[in-house]
This record gives C-alpha cells, structure tokens and sequence, in this order.
C-alpha cells in the first residue's frame, strides 16, 4: 500500500498577501512526516485585490461566478507552479480556498475556488472545501491547521502562529485544543502604516519606545483574556476595542509599538508558561519580529524554536495538503475539541479531472 504522496498545498489568508503553493511530500506510516521540496507565494493582481475585498457585497449569483474564476485563477497558478519548478509527480492537490463568508453561528460559511476547476486546469485530483462540513455538525468550521499541529510537529508543546493575531495549538489531557491569544501584526502594521512603512522590521521602532504602563494595563485588562477556549478574534475586535482604546493616549508612535509588543508578550507568555521544561514551535510573519520574540524568551519559561523560512511562512499550505491526505485516507481531519462540532470527521470535497 502506498504511504508516501506527492502534494501540492494551496493557501490563501484574509490578509489578501498572495497565495501560497507548497510542493511537498507526505508520508503516512505510524507517524506522519513530511519534506517541503518547493515553494511560493504569487502576489495578488490589483484586479484580484479589489474583486476580492469586494466579494463580501456580491449577490449569489456573481458569488458563483467569482467561484468559478477564482477556481480557474488558482488552477492558472498550480499549472505555473508545476511548470517553474518542473514538477513531474503529484498525487494530489490541497486547497483552502479565499474565505469570503465566515458565519458559523448562522450556520454557514464560503470559501471560493472551484475544486472542479482547478483539477480540469491541472489534471490533478484536487481536495477543497474543508469547512463547509464541520459547519453543519454545529462546528466553527476552523482552525483546522491544529489537526496537523498535532500529527507533525508533536515535538513541540505549543504550536504558536505569530500573524494578524497570535494563536496557539496544544494538547490538555487527551484533547487538542487551538485559540487566538490576542491580537499581533494587525495593531502593529495599522500604526506602522501611518508612517508609510509596510511594517516594523525586526520591531526596532518598538525597541526604541517606552512601555506606557496605563495604556499597558487597560490593554490586559480587556475581558477577552478572561475567557474561556474555544475563542477567537476578528477585525472588528481591533477596530472597536484596541485601538479606540490606544488612541486615548495620544502617544508617539514608537511608544504605541513597544507597549503593544509588551502587551502581546504578556498575554501570550501566560498561555504558553503553563507547562515547566515545555518547547513552543513559532511561526508565521511574527516570527521575523525580533524584538517581540525577545520580549517572548524574558517572560517566558519555555524554549522558543523558530523554525527554517519555508516552515515560518508556508506551515498552512502543508498543513492543508495533510489535510487533503487524511480526506483520502478518509481519516480524521476536523476536531471537536478545536471547532466545536458533535464529532470528530473527515472533511472535504474531492474532484477529479475530467
């Protein structure tokens, strides 16, 4: 029987920065490993930028039809990918999709990129729409990357993903559990921006600031750090609570960055300070934050690893295409404990080329 598989994932995150494409082994024996051979992310078109922001307006017939092109755009990209890198082997493909609707409360939820469409382009069996399913069995429909938190990197202690907001994957008795922690790169850059930079290299403007210990503690006095998982953050978050609240202070922008950056060290170093001798996985763009992974190793207990470029910036992309293997092998890939559901199942919706 087959165990070793040949993938190719496909990630597109709100932040609307590009698609990722990861090209990859995966092999299934008593554990899961796997081996990223290539990698790349295609930087949205302006065209894609504004059809995309502007989805979320659209009536349900031009949503169907974005669905389709979008489908086609990525299947465009996939067939790109395959010829650059002169990849001759694949066994699947994995997509995310581009989440337009995200209303698992009202019992729904849209990612666009037709899974027919891209398999016909690439003539490569393809797994997409990996939420939809969860949603019906009452779950969130996400995360879903803890799933291969938890089959790849079961070294680490916590899985931590230092991007618009900090979020954490772990395991508590049997269960896995995955939440937000507080937001990171999206109060950041919103300041950082106002300065005409994309954003704080290295958090050296943070660095250089001061610690405002009243913006401070209003800041970890905000009640969401008294809740309980399952819990998550979203944009509107940020735009009616965090920064309304950073504005009263009428502070200069490199004391703004280095209080926030202290903020996000404390509430993240409360989660991950739990277990004695533990070992926590960093990645996504916060990563590259130097100063902020300081701040990290002062106040906390456990052992930082920041891993190789493509695992910091690419780690979703494989972790989808696990997921489409577990979809295959009609294993689990969606968790109860994570999203909520009635049970535990094997999400996904597979297409073959015509």
């Amino acid at each position: 029987m087959k165990n070793t598989y040949y993938c190719i994932g496909i990630m597109s995150g709100t932040s609307l920065d590009g698609v990722d494409l990861v090209y990859a082994t995966l092999t299934s024996d008593e554990n899961y490993s796997y081996q990223i051979l290539k990698t790349k992310t295609y930087v949205y078109s302006q065209e894609w930028l504004v059809a995309l922001k502007e989805a979320f307006h659209k009536k349900p017939v031009e949503l169907i039809e974005l669905d389709v092109r979008y489908g086609k755009y990525t299947g465009e990209l996939a067939k790109q990918f395959i010829i650059e890198n002169s990849i001759e082997q694949i066994d699947f493909i994995a997509s995310h999709g581009h989440t337009i609707f995200h209303k698992p409360e009202m019992g729904y939820t849209l990612q666009i990129g037709s899974g027919k469409e891209i398999a016909n382009i690439t003539q490569c069996k393809t797994i997409c729409d990996f939420r939809t399913q969860d949603v019906k069995f009452g779950g969130q429909g996400a995360p879903l990357v803890p799933v291969g938190d938890s089959l790849l990197f079961s070294d680490f202690d916590y899985c931590l993903n230092l991007g618009g907001f900090a979020n954490v994957s772990y395991r508590r008795c049997s269960e896995r559990l995955a939440y937000d922690i507080c937001p990171v790169n999206i109060v950041l850059n919103y300041y950082v921006q106002q300065y005409d930079l994309s954003f704080d290299e290295g958090g050296q403007i943070a660095k250089s600031g001061k610690v405002h210990e009243s913006l401070l503690k209003a800041l970890n006095a905000n009640s969401f750090y008294q809740q309980k998982p399952p819990k998550s953050l979203g944009f509107e978050f940020v735009s009616q609570q965090i920064i309304p609240l950073i504005d009263t202070f009428d502070l200069a922008l490199k004391d703004i960055l280095r209080t926030f950056v202290e903020h996000a060290a404390i509430q993240i170093s409360a989660v991950v300070n739990r277990k004695e001798k533990s070992k926590t996985l960093i990645t996504g763009g916060g990563a590259y934050n130097s100063f902020l992974i300081e701040r990290l190793q002062v106040l906390s207990i456990t052992e930082i690893s920041i891993p190789e470029k493509d695992l910091v910036e690419f780690k979703e992309a494989l972790i989808f295409g696990l997921l489409g293997l577990l979809k295959i092998e009609e294993k689990v890939n969606c968790l109860k404990s994570v999203t909520g559901a009635s049970k535990d199942h094997s999400s996904g919706a597979i297409y073959y080329p015509n």
